[in-house]
């Protein structure tokens, strides 16, 4: 990449919401889409379980809406969940379009059910949806001559400019770390999207791959933009355990084809905190699992389909099937030992129906944001349609507004004068596991005052180091993320503090109840965007 190349749009994340971003803006614009790693590499690619839309005629967008808004536990914004069902439709014959190749059952496609639907509603690509999704779309951006990809590209932070026409700050590009050759460049353009996924990788155990270190949500609050509901995060409840299996994480369409969680001998545990059972949503399945295993003092459960057809699971669940096996497990055999791990970042940065954000010019859709579809709690495989949804209203906004956007001024190029390099990266490692490890242990499935406290004490301590790190040594990736999975962090715990009830995901021993009025926890950093002026 030329550090003086401006371009019209720059998309900041490789996966389902970037690329279908990029590929609905006009072929006119120029784009640049950056990947802190490879292409495939996010979190996308490792999606198993499928996309929730309205497909079959037995179903239907009411039926959705309410499954999405029960999930949510009274913190869903109706005229979001709305939106994105009314549109999950087109969104799934769009990928159809672009050769995502959907499980067929005879002349239809199959679709699945999980927990919390109340219809089969779950069209999937065998239980490797994701891997599907990305590769078709990442050979039609590939393929694409106005659209220009950049592995190894990690954001650092945005660039803000004040706008004498409106008489705030835009957003003008980003400063970018080059991994190849370790130089960090400037890259302008009239428009910057955020598709930058989660926050999971501030946990110790967690499903998400490497990249999940809230890059996003933590560039967009430096930058002055609102965040909401980070307290409520995602524990999938079915993650493979085994000591040489990292992150893997079992699909809850095994569950909604009949699944059975059980105890070490062999009983079955779920009817006992809701009557749907294993169907029943993640939040109740996690503590559920949780509750199990701490009352037990055992390291894991397990879930069983081995008294299903063996050809069926071997069908349905290849990929499922082919890595149990790796680790000596034969799930039409045996169960899958399974324990809870970090999953989705419910909340995030603040944006309307297009994806806009409290800083002009500055998009975010996908994982990263908080567009009041989940509530307090994910209703499954809606991550993949909100991706969708979201990032075509958003390329339509852009479309329709870029033309009148005037091109950004040069911002100052990186100062690296003042850093040496570090022969202390020990010190970067070992803040790293101690940020995932008491945020696992203070601010994981169930929560108390206490251990909150605890952790907003631990994560300023380390933020000071970290912070003195940064000011002196030289950028490097594991720097990047550990200043934004700390700083993600910070947030998390504010929120949980904030939250004086239990609700979705957040349960809390000291507030076991639900308060009468459901309100969303926003933050306001001290530069938000929209108060400070500049004229």
């Amino acid at each position: 990449m030329n550090a003086q190349v401006n371009y019209d749009v720059l998309v900041i994340g490789s996966g389902a919401a970037g690329l279908t971003l990029a590929l609905h803006l006009s072929a006119k614009y120029r784009v640049a889409l950056l990947s802190k790693q490879r292409l495939q590499d996010g979190s996308t690619w490792f999606a198993q379980g499928g996309i929730a839309a309205v497909l079959d005629e037995m179903d239907s967008v009411e039926s959705h809406i309410a499954d999405t808004l029960d999930a949510g536990a009274g913190l869903c914004h109706p005229s979001s969940v709305r939106f994105t069902v009314e549109e999950s439709t087109a969104a799934i014959r769009w990928l159809i379009d672009q050769g995502v190749d959907f499980t067929r059952e005879g002349e239809d496609y199959h679709l699945t059910k999980e927990g919390g639907h109340s219809h089969r509603r779950i069209i999937h690509s065998a239980d490797a949806t994701g891997r599907a999704v990305h590769s078709s779309l990442l050979v039609k951006v590939l393929n694409s001559p106005n659209i220009d990809c950049f592995e190894h590209h990690v954001a650092i932070d945005l660039i803000r400019q004040p706008d004498p026409q409106k008489g705030r700050f835009r957003c003008a590009g980003a400063y970018v770390l080059n991994k190849t050759t370790e130089d960090v460049e400037l890259l302008q353009a009239k428009a910057v999207i955020l598709a930058t996924g989660g926050a999971s990788k501030a946990y110790l155990y967690t499903s998400n791959p490497d990249g999940a270190s809230g890059d996003g949500i933590a560039m967009a609050w430096r930058a002055g933009c609102r965040v909401a509901n980070m307290e409520f995060n995602q524990f999938h409840p079915t993650c493979l355990y085994h000591p040489k299996a990292k992150a893997f994480l079992i699909t809850e369409a095994l569950r909604g084809e009949g699944a059975q969680l059980k105890l070490p001998d062999g009983s079955r545990f779920m009817e006992r905190f809701d009557k749907r059972g294993e169907l029943a949503p993640r939040d109740i399945v996690a503590r559920a699992i949780d509750h199990e295993m701490k009352r037990l003092g055992a390291d894991c459960l397990y879930l069983d389909i081995s008294h299903k057809d063996p050809a069926f699971v071997r069908e349905h669940f290849p990929t499922v099937y082919s890595n149990c096996l790796k680790y000596g497990i034969d799930m039409t055999k045996e169960p899958i030992p399974v324990v809870p791990a970090a999953h989705y970042t419910c909340g995030g940065i603040m944006v309307d129906q297009h994806g806009r954000t409290d800083l002009d010019q500055l998009y975010a859709i996908g994982e990263t944001t908080f567009t009041g579809l989940h509530g307090a709690n994910r209703l499954a495989s809606n991550s993949l349609l909100e991706c969708l949804v979201y990032a075509r209203s958003a390329a339509l906004h852009i479309d329709e507004h870029l033309d009148s956007v005037q091109a950004p001024r040069k911002a100052p190029e990186w100062d690296a004068s003042r850093v040496t390099d570090s022969d202390e990266d020990v010190v970067i490692s070992h803040n790293w596991d101690e940020l995932r490890r008491f945020m696992w242990d203070y601010v994981g499935i169930v929560r108390t005052r206490k251990r909150l406290l605890r952790a907003q004490h631990r994560v300023k301590l380390l933020q000071r180091e970290i912070l003195e790190f940064y000011a002196n040594y030289r950028i490097t990736n594991d720097l990047v993320e550990l200043r934004n999975l700390a700083l993600v962090s910070e947030l998390i715990i504010r929120s949980a503090l904030d939250r004086r009830e239990s609700r979705g995901l957040h349960y809390s021993l000291d507030y076991p109840g639900l308060r009468e009025l459901a309100m969303d926890t926003v933050l306001v950093p001290e530069n938000y965007a929209n108060q400070r002026q500049f004229i």
